[in-house]
């Protein structure tokens, strides 16, 4: 072969262009060398302001400024317009992993989309970048905690589940790189209170902590999400974000290769609130020292250079510190040519568009949570109703459908708007606010509904009303909730609309936790729990009432009948709740939810009644839609242990949501790894496969015995 010498020059200039250019902006290089190489090239002031999540700009190796706080809960947050799904225990409530991972793509992509906007206006601020806090798997064990709507629910099991299809749809699956990096939150033992959070000691037995507390974020760790968030409040008398023998477990126990970062200001709580330390440089060089690499504030930037200068820590441990931040940015193509993302092509009309717009709906369908259905008053019958009204204080609230940690659209369909929208135009649709937030003695509404054929009440709490510390300024208790009380004017106003009408009267309660549905329910013909359902949440709404569609959502979480029946708030020990430990009566069990069609299940089969911990327990039964509507069934297996003191009564070991025709019938295989069954030893100090005598029962919550089967596992 004949080179000219024009293409000879050529290829020589490309090859001197690349032996010019940096290690770490070779593309083409493992991303362990560019890190290594950049490390080596930065003094010790530069690396410091790396360090912190408003990361500096070192214009002299053209590394841009970066913030790294990014919210994306139920979608892209406090970043303009953007799809607004369900609250996150909303989409728990869906039990469905395939829709949670194709909501965590699309939230992904109009990430990037904002991002890449973002970087061609020069914007690099807040909110607009690749990293992303986002998800909470706290165990929501009290009720009373605020910012219990922020997660996936009481249940370990379900929380790592519906937390991974979220990590993995936001992720992306290209190997060694990351569509957008995902955060696990809040590490750990943490759900309230909220208004000590700041110095709250959370004392946790070892059982505990690893069979409840550890169990989601080792599940997400060993996953893969990229990041881990540390809490703001102590654990057995250490904080969090100091935490050596803690996060010890992250990255030497689970081998996290990620960034830990943490809370915002949770560092300065260290030593102003907790007082564990004296000094910022003394809590820089703990949290070093620890394994944080990230400091949502200002006290690694100002005060790691002088925790190195009082030997309290070395240059090499700020970086060791540094590397798995620099990886992450890596992995994201931050030092790449933007023209060879995969990614590129994501712009304007990436975002809020209307497949993402459909898939808001889908969620919030599949969310919302049918509790009563007195005589089968819903679905309405077609021709059984010429006027609906629609009314209460939370009918047309923004508030109650977008929940907290929300974007912004123009687009959103409040409960009024979608009974407007989905009915027929000869349908006479009326709104009346009915109540106000305190007064319990004046109401609207009453007269009109009166003469209406159907009245759709639209009542409950609202993200100001619970939710984090400072956010829900209506809050009785800094964010948290004392009772599981709805509003008093609410409850009232019930009362007065069931004595002044006589038709049909549907209630529908937006929450984020579990709320007293008994102190309503004999005004009520039937009850959805609607959640915070997204900016869909009206048109989903009608399409459930009009039967359209039928109700799917399942309870991940315990409805009590009174705090009194629980520990007090802030006891973090399980004993006595949620349905793994609490043996008492309840309003609605963990798992509930009905249905406007019946299932039929056939007695489960075991494939054999005695296990070893290698072993995978399969259990099989048939499903049949034994009604005259398609609907969506979600079928539950539980483990109960056997009666050893700290084990739990039972819990959730495998589900699966199922979808039948009318007359359907399927074939269901659940199957359980026996090493789940594994427990914490205090007294060995690991988990353990506890031998004796097991039950499996499987139905459509966690008090459904529609079919038991019992097995052993030997020593």
């Amino acid at each position: 072969m004949k080179f000219t010498a024009a293409a000879m020059l050529v290829a020589g200039t490309q090859f001197c262009m690349a032996q010019d250019k940096p290690t770490y902006l070779n593309a083409n290089l493992p991303a362990e060398v560019r890190a290594d190489d950049l490390i080596k090239k930065l003094t010790l002031t530069e690396k410091a302001l790396l360090l912190g999540y408003r990361s500096k700009a070192i214009d002299r190796l053209n590394i841009p400024a970066y913030n790294w706080w990014n919210e994306g809960l139920h979608g892209v947050a406090r970043a303009g317009e953007a799809t607004i799904f369900p609250q996150a225990i909303g989409l728990a409530a869906t039990f469905n992993l395939k829709l949670v991972t194709e909501i965590g793509d699309v939230i992904s992509t109009e990430a990037r989309a904002k991002n890449n906007l973002a970087i061609r206006r020069g914007d690099r601020g807040m909110y607009v970048g690749l990293t992303y806090w986002s998800p909470n798997i706290n165990i929501f064990r009290d009720p009373r905690w605020g910012r219990g709507q922020e997660t996936y629910g009481e249940d370990p099991y379900l929380t790592s589940q519906i937390g991974m299809a979220y990590v993995n749809g936001m992720q992306g699956n290209i190997p060694g790189k990351l569509k957008i990096s995902a955060t696990a939150k809040h590490f750990v033992a943490h759900s309230g209170p909220e208004n000590t959070r700041d110095y709250f000691n959370s004392i946790v037995s070892d059982r505990d902590l690893h069979d409840t507390y550890l169990y989601a974020f080792n599940k997400l760790v060993k996953g893969g999400v990229s990041s881990v968030m540390t809490a703001y409040n102590s654990v057995n008398g250490v904080p969090n974000s100091v935490n050596k023998d803690l996060l010890n477990i992250v990255k030497k126990d689970w081998g996290f290769k990620g960034y830990i970062v943490t809370d915002c200001g949770a560092l300065d709580d260290v030593f102003a609130t907790h007082k564990y330390v004296k000094t910022p440089a003394e809590a820089a060089a703990g949290a070093i020292k620890a394994g944080i690499n990230l400091d949502c504030s200002a006290v690694l930037q100002s005060d790691v250079v002088k925790a190195v200068e009082q030997k309290l820590i070395t240059e090499k441990d700020v970086d060791a510190a540094l590397k798995p931040l620099l990886l992450t940015q890596l992995k994201l193509g931050f030092f790449d040519n933007p023209d060879t993302s995969p990614y590129k092509n994501y712009l304007a009309d990436s975002i809020h568009n209307q497949p993402h717009v459909d898939l808001a709906k889908q969620a919030a369908l599949q969310s919302m949570v049918l509790l009563k259905n007195d005589n089968n008053v819903l679905p309405l019958k077609n021709n059984s109703y010429n006027s609906i009204m629609v009314v209460g204080p939370n009918a047309a609230s923004l508030d109650a459908i977008v929940g907290s940690y929300h974007g912004v659209n123009s687009r959103m369909v409040n409960f009024v708007e979608g009974f407007s929208a989905n009915v027929d135009k000869g349908t006479r649709v009326e709104y009346d606010l009915g109540a106000g937030q305190c007064d319990t003695t004046h109401f609207g509404g009453i007269w009109g509904a009166g003469n209406a054929d159907v009245t759709v009440a639209v009542i409950g709490l609202t993200p100001v009303d619970e939710g984090e510390a400072g956010d829900a300024f209506l809050s009785v208790a800094g964010g948290d909730k004392k009772t599981l009380a709805l509003p008093a004017s609410h409850v009232a106003f019930m009362k007065a609309l069931r004595k002044g009408v006589k038709k049909p009267i549907i209630a529908v309660v937006t929450a984020g936790s579990d709320v007293d549905i008994a102190s309503i329910a004999p005004y009520a013909d039937a009850i959805i729990l609607a959640w915070y359902p997204g900016e869909q949440g009206g048109n989903a709404l009608a399409d459930i009432v009009l039967g359209k569609v039928s109700p799917s959502g399942r309870l991940p979480l315990t409805f009590y009948n009174s705090v009194n029946d629980l520990p007090a708030f802030d006891n973090y020990g399980m004993k006595g709740r949620t349905y793994r430990y609490f043996k008492g009566q309840v309003q609605y069990p963990f798992g509930y939810g009905l249905s406007y069609t019946t299932f039929d299940y056939e007695p489960a089969q075991l494939t054999k009644t005695k296990y070893k911990e290698t072993d995978s327990l399969t259990v099989t039964c048939k499903l049949t839609n034994k009604g005259s509507m398609k609907g969506d069934d979600v079928i539950q297996a539980y483990v109960e242990y056997p009666a050893i003191d700290g084990l739990p009564v039972k819990e959730l070991k495998a589900f699966k949501r199922e979808t039948l025709a009318a007359g359907e019938s399927s074939d269901i295989t659940l199957t359980i790894p026996v090493s789940e069954l594994k427990k914490w030893d205090p007294a060995q100090k690991k988990a353990k496969l506890y031998p004796g005598k097991y039950t499996i029962k499987v139905g459509e919550n966690s008090r459904d015995n529609k079919s038991v089967g019992e097995f052993t596992i030997g020593k």
